[in-house]
């Protein structure tokens, strides 16, 4: 293992890192995040993702999962004292092992493909990256093709949103769009080619109850800001509203919880169709 260097002060290197855990504004000019875990930064490298920089535990022995890593990827590599680790790590006590230093990707459509099964999500200007992330999570886990957040939205790549995605940001496109319009031009480019995508938005006021409306088709699911709901403009673009039904006091669901029981109706119903067929 070639080291690039050994850090065991606050050095300028050091605080730029550190920087990227809290500056959103940082993270965009450099184009890095920082990742931790086994799982979230083994899914990055299965999936071929840009890793800048190894950073490592130069004191600690060190699993044999963490010298595989290091060993097999051909990157920048550095030892850094445990404390700082820590700091980097955002944990009280124990340092991680490794902390990759990940490449954003470009915020490009493309990414997502789109095929007669195609099933997205679309978060409307969240506030929580936590919410973020976890929608992340279930749309991987319930068979999406990617997620899509627009407007004035909080960072994929805030640390609380890569954290809840538990590595499921590296395995499921997504992709931050400034406005509506964007997104209906890439639907209607696909839709022209002959992918009917229905557009889906959900609300407790909605036409219809999620498990009566029929989810086997290509769909764009739209789950509006935690508090405010969908945005006026994409209640205009939406072609169907649904709503979950609801027992008890509770009028809505947590915006991430919403969108997973969403999606679990969707994925149902399409395992459902296939067992029929």
């Amino acid at each position: 293992m070639a080291l690039a260097q050994r850090i065991s002060t606050r050095n300028a290197r050091f605080q730029q890192w550190q920087a990227l855990l809290t500056n959103r504004n940082k993270r965009q000019r450099s184009r890095e995040f920082l990742v931790q875990g086994v799982r979230p930064i083994s899914v990055a490298v299965e999936q071929g993702w840009p890793i800048r920089t190894l950073i490592f535990d130069m004191q600690h022995q060190l699993s044999g999962w963490a010298l595989d890593l290091l060993h097999t990827t051909r990157v920048e590599q550095v030892a850094m004292a445990p404390e700082l680790l820590v700091e980097l790590g955002e944990k009280n006590e124990d340092a991680p092992e490794v902390i990759a230093v990940m490449e954003i990707p470009d915020d490009n459509l493309g990414r997502i493909k789109v095929s007669g099964d195609f099933l997205g999500v679309l978060f409307d200007r969240p506030t929580s990256p936590g919410n973020i992330g976890s929608i992340i999570r279930s749309a991987d886990a319930f068979g999406a093709d990617g997620v899509i957040v627009t407007g004035h939205a909080a960072d994929v790549y805030d640390s609380k949103s890569v954290r809840a995605s538990t590595g499921s940001l590296f395995a499921l496109p997504t992709v931050r769009v400034p406005s509506a319009q964007e997104v209906m031009v890439w639907l209607d480019a696909h839709r022209a080619t002959g992918t009917p995508v229905q557009v889906v938005g959900t609300d407790e006021h909605g036409d219809a109850d999620i498990f009566d409306f029929d989810l086997t088709g290509p769909t764009l699911l739209l789950i509006g800001n935690e508090t405010k709901g969908l945005s006026s403009s994409w209640r205009a673009l939406a072609d169907h509203m649904v709503r979950i039904p609801m027992a008890g006091s509770a009028s809505s669901l947590n915006a991430a919880n919403a969108a997973t029981a969403v999606l679990y109706e969707a994925a149902r119903q399409r395992i459902a169709r296939s067992r029929r067929s």
